[in-house]
């Protein structure tokens, strides 16, 4: 069933906030994502034409969390309507009264060191098996591990360049022995030549996020993990377990490639180090030794 053809100042108004996006240096996923929440809006009110107001927006954004999207995907919404209004129709003033809705502050969930061997044992080929290795080996994003180049990888100064992460910005991480010896049984087997995780047979595109989301969920279900394993759980396991070790936290930052040290600090919830290294008042007034009931 073919879709319905938008209206020619909707299509108009995208092409406009997309150039504009891609001149303030957007990337293509938030172009993307912008552009669709702009689309879904004034297809809603079309009635309006682009100039619908702060009280249309109010109520789409009000049924959209009473319809159980969360905070943050109306939050992301909130910016594209704010975002086409004041750089496109030049209206800054039209949505700035809209609060945004807080957002959740759930802990990030994580696999125990024994999940995620088991885990990355269950990985069948070669290619799934050196992505997920370097997902939870350096800490990065399932997009900046899509778009890595075989000349990303240094050998010879044990460090993986990441660039134009999130942010536009580049940074170094770790590359573990393990994950080198990973990496070189793939390239062994794959012999990739630009992108180091090429999209199948297409040897010219990188493998896409969805691809690596797909196999990481496959491969949670054949360790018979329990748990929903995402790319970004394999990230938060790896931040956690550097902080369990005693890593500075400063040095975690720089390596998931933070901004503020706020965000970062998240992981002291929920390293286990910090809890089992803190006494209980309770202990002191009834007499129990360090370590009893450790179990």
């Amino acid at each position: 069933m073919a879709s319905t053809p938008l209206p020619e100042w909707l299509t108009r108004l995208l092409a406009e906030m997309d150039e504009e996006m891609t001149l303030r240096g957007y990337t293509r996923q938030t172009r993307r994502l912008y552009r669709a929440h702009v689309r879904r809006f004034y297809l809603h009110h079309s009635e309006a034409g682009a100039y619908a107001g702060v009280d249309e927006a109010r109520r789409w954004l009000l049924d959209l969390l009473r319809n159980g999207y969360s905070h943050s995907y109306v939050n992301q919404a909130l910016s594209a309507l704010r975002f086409v209004h004041r750089s496109v129709l030049e209206q800054p003033l039209a949505l700035s009264g809209i609060p945004r809705p807080k957002k959740k502050k759930a802990l990030p969930k994580v696999l125990s060191p024994a999940e995620v061997r088991s885990f990355l044992n269950a990985l069948p080929s070669p290619k799934h098996r050196a992505i997920a290795f370097t997902l939870y080996s350096t800490g990065l994003r399932v997009s900046e591990c899509a778009r890595l180049k075989v000349g990303d990888v240094d050998s010879s100064r044990g460090q993986i360049h990441v660039r134009q992460g999130k942010g536009r910005k580049d940074r170094y991480v770790m590359l573990s022995p393990v994950l080198l010896r990973v990496l070189r049984e793939y390239a062994h087997v794959e012999r990739p030549h630009d992108w180091l995780f090429p999209a199948g047979h297409r040897r010219d595109r990188h493998i896409s996020v969805r691809s690596i989301q797909r196999q990481i969920v496959r491969a949670a279900k054949t360790a018979g993990l329990r748990k929903r394993v995402t790319p970004h759980m394999l990230r938060h396991s790896f931040a956690t377990h550097l902080m369990e070790a005693g890593t500075d936290l400063r040095f975690i930052q720089e390596l998931l490639g933070h901004v503020r040290p706020s965000t970062t600090a998240i992981y002291t919830h929920v390293a286990r180090r910090h809890i089992r290294g803190v006494r209980s008042p309770v202990d002191g007034l009834f007499g129990v030794d360090d370590g009893v009931g450790d179990g």
